[in-house]
Formats: C-alpha cells, sequence, structure tokens
C-alpha cells in the first residue's frame, strides 16, 4: 500500500495522480461516485476528485459610492470596536455600557474614516462591489493505477441516479 509522498499516491505533491476512472458534469455526481466506492468498501484513500477546466467568475452585486462605502466601513469598524469593547470589559472595572458603547462608536467612526479614505484613493477605477469563486466545468475521478481497473469495474455496477423532478 503507497505511503503518504509517494509518486503514486494522488494526494502528495503538488499535482493529483492517478488514471481517470470517471469524469462526470456535476461535483455531487463525482461525490455519490465515491460515496458509492466507499460503500462497496473499496479503498477509497486511492481516489481523487478534480475539479477540470476551471474559471474564475466574478458576480457583480451592487454599486460602490461614498454612503455605501462610510455604511460599510462603520459596520466593519463597529463590528471591531464591540469586540474590544468585550475585552476591555472583561478586565475593566466600569460598567458594561460605559466600556463597550464608547468603543463600538469609535470603531464605527474610524471604520468608516477608513473606508472613505481608501475609497477616494480608488480614483473611481472599481465603482461596484462583487464576489468572486473558481468554478469547475467537469470534475475528474482519479484513482492510483494498480487499483483503476478495480474501482471502474465498481462503477461499471453503479445505478443511475433517479432524477427528482421525475415520478
Amino acid at each position: 500500500m503507497p505511503t503518504m509522498g509517494t509518486p503514486t499516491d494522488p494526494r502528495g505533491g503538488a499535482q493529483p495522480r492517478g488514471d481517470e476512472i470517471a469524469s462526470y458534469d456535476t461535483y455531487l455526481e463525482a461525490q455519490r461516485a465515491v460515496d458509492f466506492l466507499a460503500d462497496k468498501e473499496f479503498e477509497v484513500k486511492a481516489v481523487t476528485i478534480v475539479g477540470t477546466d476551471l474559471k474564475m467568475v466574478e458576480r457583480i452585486t451592487g454599486r460602490r459610492t461614498y454612503p455605501s462605502a462610510a455604511l460599510q466601513g462603520a459596520a466593519s469598524g463597529a463590528y471591531f470596536g464591540l469586540f474590544v469593547g468585550l475585552l476591555l470589559s472583561l478586565f475593566g472595572t466600569g460598567s458594561l455600557l460605559t466600556t463597550i458603547l464608547p468603543a463600538l462608536l469609535i470603531g464605527a467612526g474610524f471604520g468608516m474614516l477608513f473606508a472613505v479614505v481608501s475609497y477616494a484613493f480608488t480614483g473611481g477605477r472599481r465603482d461596484f462591489t462583487s464576489s468572486s469563486q473558481v468554478v469547475a466545468s467537469k470534475f475528474a475521478v482519479l484513482c492510483l493505477t494498480e487499483s483503476a481497473h478495480k474501482a471502474r469495474a465498481l462503477l461499471a455496477e453503479m445505478p443511475p441516479q433517479e432524477d427528482p423532478l421525475v415520478r
């Protein structure tokens, strides 16, 4: 049995190794195949799921303006101020309200100030907010070469997935 770090180990090194035993359009289908192998008591440590044909997708979530930057900065600063206020109240002698409220307000003020200044430095080059993610077009299931034939045979026995919309 291979150990971690050997050249045939799919988890060792930067690139996954092994033979492709199946390819799926979704991660859930690839996960279902590996789960099927596990149910058949196949040594799933020899298996790796690899996302292929990667694309970076940036979804635009809104427009960025001075008021939105200020509001977002104030919220972020208030959260940090609340955290600092709670820490100070644990070790301080004042009441909870007299320690947390000023820390929250000071945090909100500084957060707003820093957010507006940093937005001003962008010079209007990025007047939108977004979230980014890397998505795969296909998911290949790899298996160590010495076990690939057994894995393929087991996957050939896997029943087709039922469509939950068809009754």
